[in-house]
């Protein structure tokens, strides 16, 4: 970018002397403003995609971060000039952010923006501080439920949503396949015996934990290769905007096949994950000399393709219980800890470790406070950073003593598999982190944010989220949501305003979503759910379907005076899909009670209406583009360069919102509320379950719950398999 201040060149040549000194005098005396410097490039950068040429108009400033331990920033108005400093590039772009929110001319969400610029910058000032070094987003899981047909164009925009919103520490996991691919072929592995070690593109993020192998593969050569060229793009823009990008490491987990070509290796094979019907994974030892020398060529590879990195995620028991000896647990687990630490650090000396700390609330019974402080007792405190994301469930940090000295990080997890029913709790939010602030125990936390299993969905909470580390709880939820509105919409009113009170009150103070994992069956609804005749049992969703019912009705009232294409509009629709799915969750339940008590004329009156409002909320969604089947569907085909690539990536989208995998309990745990699904996926399930409950009960006849629900997975295998885009 260059300059836009006055230059001078060959002075003596073009004016005499008395007139440079005229001209260097009355620019003195005026103020003069530099388009901002090469420092903040890539700030610019992200303003210009977002306000374009208006972005001529800011003035960006990097100011040196003394104290090294958290970001400012600050915002003056003069003279029709932004001037905006800060520590960083991200906390630059999140105060233009700010700024524009606050004066209601932008909004920035995944379902679209809002732009709408005045012709001159208001008078405005304001200072901008967090205690928090780092902002984390990110689960290593959204790089299956979300990203994998994610090309840089999105990548990009989505880099520029974690800028705007102050994000610095993103978990990035894409294209390392090209590395593994090059590291397990120094270890003597054919590209065939690769082949049945990779996962499918949706499902490798848990081959990379080492839960899975092969699943929906093989993964084809061209995949490894476009996530190589984006994984490039993306840290070379994260690392521009200051950002501090988390890339993989080695954790000890390896295929099969090395396990198979060194067998004097201390090698152990794990038990099946998540309920079984996964194939066995392999795990090294961390004793055993290949582990290091294994872990630091991974690294060394991982450099030479993408460069330096200073953060590095090293997991080696997500949902797995670690093979130690009950004899010598807490010397074998202090042996893990210690092993992954020196392998990353002699690979990388002064890079940290990054961990996941949800293996320490989802496994409480073997992760005691004894079994976690031994894990972490020989990793130095400032060298380790545990992302404790799991608030909203467990209270890992607390029940851990704070990690016993080593950095960390609060958050939560929010969203799980890219479910997305409507929900979040804005008031525990803000209470949470008012009540972390001031507490004495929570030890070296230098980070916050969330990290969401699936993207798109319910922006509101991602938006409040990423303000509280500014905000620090400050300003009530009341004050922060009127701005919030204001610059969704471009106005509100006193009726809007009351709706989304209730809607506070009703779908947003639900802090986690039980339905979703109900007697140990995925499924946001039970209406996603594969069909039992258990949907009885049901006690019923959260929140208060009531509040939620009337502050539809006051925001329909109010929409004729939005456009249709206005976000409003987007979130009548969202908040209406929320409530008659809730509404044939309970006409499930009438239904199957109908049935099985044999009141088939009740029974069939209330199988039209769930089919009717399940087609009506269907059509309902073509107001939503982005939450279609179709989209998800024609994304992951339109990826692929040859039809052999396309067929699996389709398969790979179509089993991971329906099946997922294994004999276990994974089924429609990434369900997804979109246009094509209610109609094409859930009711042609319930349908058969109810039609054949029905001819039971017609014919007096012991209805076959299991031969119902087994025909039922045939329907959804063939679906799977189908080439229909829906």
């Amino acid at each position: 970018m260059k300059s836009d201040c006055l230059e001078f060149k060959n002075y003596n040549s073009l004016i005499k002397d008395s007139i440079l000194v005229f001209v260097m005098l009355f620019l003195l005396g005026s103020k003069v403003y530099c388009q901002s410097a090469d420092n903040t490039k890539s700030a610019l950068a992200v303003m210009e995609r977002l306000i374009g040429n208006r972005a001529k108009e800011f003035d960006l400033n990097l100011i040196e971060n003394k104290s090294q331990n958290a970001d400012w920033s600050e915002v003056e108005v003069t003279g029709n000039r932004v001037k905006i400093s800060g520590t960083s590039n991200t906390s630059v772009c999140y105060a233009a952010y700010t700024f524009l929110r606050d004066i209601g001319a932008a909004s920035v969400s995944w379902e679209g923006n809002r732009i709408s610029l005045p012709k001159k910058w208001p008078a405005y000032s304001k200072k901008l501080a967090t205690p928090f070094k780092y902002r984390k987003y990110l689960n290593a899981c959204t790089f299956g439920y979300t990203t994998p047909w994610w090309d840089w164009k999105r990548w990009e925009q989505e880099i520029d949503w974690m800028a705007l919103h102050g994000i610095n520490l993103p978990t990035a996991l894409e294209g390392q396949e090209a590395v593994w691919q090059e590291l397990w072929k120094e270890y003597g592995l054919t590209d065939s015996q690769l082949q049945a070690h990779f996962a499918g593109p949706a499902f490798l993020p848990w081959q990379r934990m080492g839960n899975i192998n092969s699943l929906d593969g093989p993964l084809p050569q061209e995949f490894i290769n476009k996530k190589k060229e984006v994984q490039k793009q993306i840290l070379q823009k994260m690392r521009a905007l200051g950002m501090y990008p988390v890339v993989p490491a080695f954790s000890g987990y390896v295929p099969k096949a090395f396990a198979e070509s060194h067998p004097n290796s201390k090698i152990k094979e794990l038990k099946s994950w998540s309920g079984g019907g996964f194939e066995s994974t392999y795990l090294l030892d961390p004793n055993d000399p290949l582990f290091k020398e294994i872990g630091k060529r991974f690294i060394e590879i991982y450099t030479k393709v993408y460069g330096q990195s200073d953060f590095y995620l090293a997991d080696s028991f997500n949902e797995i219980t670690p093979p130690v000896s009950e004899e010598h647990k807490y010397e074998e687990l202090a042996d893990y800890g210690k092993t992954i630490f020196e392998t990353i650090n002699e690979a990388s000396p002064k890079a940290t470790w990054v961990m996941q700390g949800w293996l320490f609330g989802d496994n409480k019974e073997f992760w005691t406070k004894e079994a976690t402080k031994a894990f972490l007792s020989k990793v130095p405190n400032d060298r380790m950073i545990v992302q404790d994301y799991a608030n909203d469930r467990y209270k890992v940090w607390e029940n851990q003593e704070a990690f016993y000295g080593k950095q960390w990080s609060y958050g939560y997890v929010h969203n799980y598999g890219g479910s997305n029913p409507v929900y979040g709790d804005l008031n525990f939010y803000k209470k949470e982190l008012t009540s972390l602030l001031q507490n004495p125990n929570k030890g070296n936390i230098v980070g916050y944010g969330v990290m969401p299993e699936g993207l798109n969905n319910n922006s509101i909470v991602y938006e409040y989220i990423y303000d509280l580390p500014w905000t620090q709880g400050k300003e009530p939820v009341e004050e922060w949501l009127k701005k919030h509105l204001n610059a969704r919409y471009g106005k509100t009113s006193v009726t809007v305003i009351e709706a989304w009170q209730l809607l506070t009150e009703s779908v947003y103070s639900t802090k986690y979503w039980e339905t979703r994992w109900w007697n140990d069956w995925a499924g946001a609804y039970l209406f996603f759910k594969r069909p039992t005749l258990k949907v009885t049992e049901f006690k019923g969703n959260p929140g208060d379907k009531e509040k939620l019912k009337q502050a539809i009705e006051l925001l329909k009232k109010e929409a004729k005076n939005f456009n249709k294409n206005n976000l409003y509009n987007y979130d009548v629709i969202d908040v209406s899909r929320h409530y008659y799915s809730l509404c044939i969750d309970d006409l499930l339940m009438e239904c199957v009670a109908a049935y099985e008590s044999k009141d088939i004329k009740k029974g069939d009156d209330l199988f039209k209406e769930i089919e009717k409002t399940a087609f009506d909320i269907d059509r309902m969604m073509s107001g939503q583009p982005l939450n279609n089947l179709n989209y998800w569907l024609k994304s992951a085909w339109d990826y692929g360069d040859s039809p052999d690539a396309s067929k699996i990536y389709l398969k790979n989208a179509k089993a991971l919102i329906t099946l997922w995998g294994g004999e276990g309990h994974l089924n429609d745990y990434a369900s997804r509320a979109w246009k094509g699904m209610y109609k094409d996926f859930y009711w042609p399930r319930w349908k058969m379950f109810l039609q054949a409950q029905r001819e039971s009960a017609v014919s007096n006849a012991t209805f076959d719950e299991a031969k119902v629900r087994a025909s039922i997975k045939q329907w959804e295998e063939k679906w799977c398999e189908s080439k229909e885009m829906y």
